[in-house]
Order: structure tokens, then sequence, then C-alpha cells
């Protein structure tokens, strides 16, 4: 074990991500000794580097794996997790999802890779900004906080990012795989909700045909 991930595994930080100005503040010092010793733990394999200025200690050294939502919510924080990979994380799409796709409150979309941890993408969506994070719930698992979109607003989320216009029941039965049994657990409250989220035309027209199709009423 390097001294670096020695004083990180001290400093109870083993299982979180750290900035720069964590790091220095774990280690002290100069900026010079830092500049050392994360570049001793880089080439030892203890030290990851994700992005400039964020890092995680290697998994020999964690208690438990960094999972890639919790690195979305820090490669650009204010975004959540959605669309297939929220979809399938629900468990409303049968297929596995090997990107971690994210909503960003930001106009510009962005995408990173890490040999590591895989590929994430960011994307912005016409919505209004007041009702950014409606139906995205704040989950924790092992330590690691992170925004995931509930499955109805991932739907959604798609169908905003795609411009898809309704084409009936079958599309999200056939098209994407999502059974019945999961439509079916969709409530009024929740569409009522989402209207007040998008800004395109397709998007409400969508939610307005889905609520037909569904059949659901006010209580």
């Amino acid at each position: 074990m390097s001294k670096l991930s020695h004083e990180i595994t001290n400093a109870g930080y083993a299982d979180r991500l750290m900035t720069d100005r964590q790091l220095a503040r774990i280690v002290g010092g100069s900026s010079q000794r830092r500049y050392g010793l994360v570049n001793r733990a880089l080439k030892a394999k203890d030290l990851v580097r994700l992005q400039r200025g964020l890092y995680m200690l290697s998994g020999q050294h964690r208690s438990h794996a960094c999972h890639p939502f919790h690195l979305a919510q820090n490669l650009l924080p204010g975004s959540y997790v959605s669309f297939e990979t929220a979809l399938s994380y629900h468990g409303w799409i049968p297929e596995s999802v090997t990107v971690t796709a994210s909503v960003l409150p930001t106009r510009k979309s962005r995408d990173y890779e890490h040999e590591e941890m895989g590929k994430f993408t960011f994307h912005p969506l016409a919505m209004n900004k007041i009702h950014f994070l409606e139906l995205v719930e704040r989950v924790q698992l092992n330590g690691q906080c992170m925004l995931v979109a509930k499955p109805i607003r991932a739907l959604m989320d798609l169908v905003c990012l795609r411009k898809i216009e309704w084409q009936g029941l079958d599309w999200i039965v056939k098209g994407l795989r999502i059974d019945w049994e999961s439509l079916a657990s969709v409530t009024k409250a929740e569409l009522n909700t989402l209207k007040q989220v998008y800004k395109q035309k397709k998007v409400q027209a969508f939610l307005m045909e889905l609520e037909l199709a569904l059949e659901l009423h006010d209580d």
C-alpha cells in the first residue's frame, strides 16, 4: 500500500471519491508533496484518476466498488440518471445497459469514457427547470448517494430526448419491451406531475395519449 492510500484510508475516505481539495486536506503539507504522493500512488495503481481533479482508491483498497451512478453524479454534479439506464435499473426493460445515461440541467451534451468505469453520457432536455427533479429519487447503496429517475420519468425523458410521437402502447410494450404490469403501476398523479416538467408539445401530447390508453381517472 502506497503512503497516500494509507493516509486516505486512515482519513476514512477509502470508499469515497476525492477532489484535489479533499486530497490536500488529507495529505497536508505543500502542493509539491501532494503531487509527488499522487503520482506515486497512480503508478502503483493504488489510486485511480477518474478525470482531472477527481480520484478514487483502486478496488483492492475499497470495501465496495464505486457504483457508476454515483460516479455520474460526481462527474457532472446536478445531473441524474435516467433513460434506458434507469429503466433497466428499475427492471422495466429486460436488457442490461452498458452506458450510464443522465440528464443535465445545462444546454450542452457531454460524453465521458473511462477504461475501468465505462461510458457515461449526459443530455440536456427541454424542460421547465423549476421541475427538473420531479419524480427523481435519492438512492443510497453502500454509502454511495445517487439520483435516479423513477421509471415513468425515465420513460418520458427518453420520449423527450428522441422527440417521439405517440404510436400507441405497442411502441412501449413491444418496442421497448416494457410489460403491462409495469405500465399498470403508473398513476394519474405521476402523469399530472410530468405535464409540468416538459416544454415540448409532442411530449405533452404523448402524456395525454398515455393517460387515455391507461384509462386513468381522477380519484
